[in-house]
């Protein structure tokens, strides 16, 4: 398949500032394709038109059109008469739509331009997009006052186009899009900041809602588990007509990021100091009050003062002494033991609460269910493996952190997502002690033991045909469990010449994986024209 930008006398993309979509390159099998050969010499992308991010947003992508004064483009009927490259039978393949698709303001984002990106997608065969759904868009204002417009209108444009759609419910903040949680939560906060996670130093993290609180009437009278599940049934009410038809998969939000873990990453680090493993997150009132009442009855109380007092900072290295020492270090003490436990333990309790609502919510509709748990591999070859211990995760050298987690996914029935399938170890810097490849193969033990299904997604969006290799490899290779994969995501850099001829190959070499994808064409001599009246219109924001 050949995917290719049309010259002015086949496609009008509208006046300067409107938002329009090419179609993309008529070159795409060069094998080193650069901003020259991959425009068609018909097209004047390249001259007075470029793909810009709208200086009022963070996702999304534009094309200014200087020629032009019709404001609308459409997919020509031999669309219909592409061979679609369909990645591997056993492997669906998703890509994740801008992360602020639906804005503040509960409209879309740049409508043109995401209808003619979700119709490249079908084009270039894959199965379906990944939506988030956040907490501070749907229900912003006020506790039980939900508006689904943005996302509704979203799922129609999906639904027409045939594709599939996963739900991401999103009870964070994006500090990245500047969505923040609902007005009237922050409103609760600034009266309560125990509602939040607290540091050491009593640096709180704002961006999702204490664990702790889980089961408090700290929002307007209801406990944050009560506020989740009303969220969750709105939502499947409102969205009911497309379960299981175009809604095929539903996570939920389990921490910052959406991750089961603490936000123990949160506080950024100096330039020029050792990669830190972050600080334990166990500080706010409630917290302390729960670890003070476990060292009670475990006839310790003095271990409930507070967590490890030699525990190092953020920006601090973590072996270089003290708590995470890997030599008699505090971690391996009984303290260190009792510790560990505790916090660990409250984050798998959040996590199967979280997940039994999901669960029992969407019971009676045909959709799965998933959590997504982080691949944390800074320090994974230190023998307390301190990042995973500061985020939650009890995994050291002498225990498998990760098996208690499956546990309860398995009980849940829910699906694991794991980030990371691009990330190999030769990449990481030597500083850091990192193993990406051998963390991913413990966890996914982990899932194959307790019989749990994965779905996989990218750490980063690049080029570089060696992450897409990584990703390969890790779909198709002997020990392959995931038999769903998200690229995250859906932009600007995603249709960019740099971008698109590396995900192009990365699509057919599912369907041949004894192929290198450096070996690979990108397309055939087919390709998709753009003509101002024949069947799919987008429309201005």
């Amino acid at each position: 398949m050949e995917i290719s930008v049309i010259g002015s006398s086949q496609v009008n993309l509208g006046r300067v500032n409107d938002v329009g979509f090419s179609n993309f390159s008529r070159n795409l099998n060069s094998k080193n394709p650069t901003a020259k050969n991959i425009i068609s010499k018909g097209s004047n992308l390249g001259q007075n038109q470029s793909f810009v991010w709208p200086s009022k947003s963070a996702v999304g992508f534009i094309v200014r059109a200087c020629a032009s004064a019709q404001n609308q483009a459409v997919v020509s009927e031999k669309a219909s008469r592409i061979s679609r490259t369909k990645p591997n039978d056993g492997v669906k393949l998703y890509v994740g739509l801008p992360i602020d698709t639906v804005s503040n303001s509960n409209t879309i984002n740049h409508a043109r331009a995401i209808a003619a990106g979700l119709k490249a997608l079908k084009l270039l065969g894959v199965d379906g997009v990944e939506l988030p759904v956040w907490w501070g868009v749907a229900e912003k204002d006020a506790h039980g006052k939900y508006d689904w417009t943005g996302h509704l209108a979203v799922v129609e444009m999906v639904q027409k186009l045939g594709l599939k759609l996963h739900i991401s419910l999103c009870f964070h903040a994006s500090e990245e899009s500047k969505i923040p949680l609902p007005q009237w939560v922050s409103q609760i906060g600034e009266s309560d900041s125990s509602i939040y996670f607290t540091d050491r130093s009593g640096e709180q993290y704002k961006g999702c809602l204490s664990l702790a609180v889980d089961d408090l009437p700290v929002l307007d009278g209801k406990t944050p588990l009560e506020v989740y599940k009303e969220f969750c049934e709105n939502f499947k009410s409102s969205f009911a007509p497309f379960m299981g038809s175009t809604i095929m998969g539903l996570s939920i939000g389990l921490g910052p990021d959406g991750e089961l873990r603490y936000p123990s990453h949160h506080h950024p680090v100096k330039r020029n100091t050792h990669l830190g493993a972050g600080e334990f997150q166990c500080y706010n009132k409630n917290m302390l009050n729960n670890l003070k009442h476990h060292a009670d009855t475990s006839g310790n109380p003095l271990w409930g003062l507070g967590g490890p007092h030699d525990a190092p900072g953020y920006d601090q290295s973590p072996i270089s002494g003290g708590f995470f020492n890997e030599n008699g270090g505090s971690w391996e003490t009984p303290y260190g033991d009792f510790f560990l436990s505790w916090y660990s333990s409250q984050l798998l309790k959040h996590g199967d609460r979280l997940l039994s609502l999901a669960a029992s919510t969407f019971e009676d509709v045909p959709i799965t269910i998933s959590g997504k748990i982080p691949l944390i591999h800074s320090w994974y070859k230190a023998r307390s493996h301190p990042s995973e211990l500061t985020a939650g995760i009890y995994n050291t050298v002498n225990r498998d952190g990760y098996d208690s987690i499956l546990e309860i996914f398995a009980k849940n029935s829910c699906k694991v997502i794991l980030p990371g399938l691009d990330l190999s170890d030769e990449d990481q810097p030597t500083e850091s002690r990192a193993s990406p490849e051998f963390l991913l193969a413990q966890i996914t033990s982990s899932c194959r033991k307790h019989g749990v299904e994965v779905s996989g997604q990218n750490s980063s969006i690049s080029g570089d045909l060696r992450g897409f290799e990584q990703i390969k490899k890790n779909l198709l290779g002997e020990n392959g469990v995931v038999d769903l994969f998200t690229y995250q995501r859906m932009g600007a850099y995603f249709f960019s010449p740099e971008h698109l001829p590396s995900f192009t190959r990365f699509v057919r070499g599912l369907n041949q994986p004894d192929q290198s994808l450096d070996d690979l064409p990108v397309g055939n001599q087919e390709s998709v024209e753009a003509l101002p009246d024949k069947n799919l219109q987008m429309q201005t924001t």
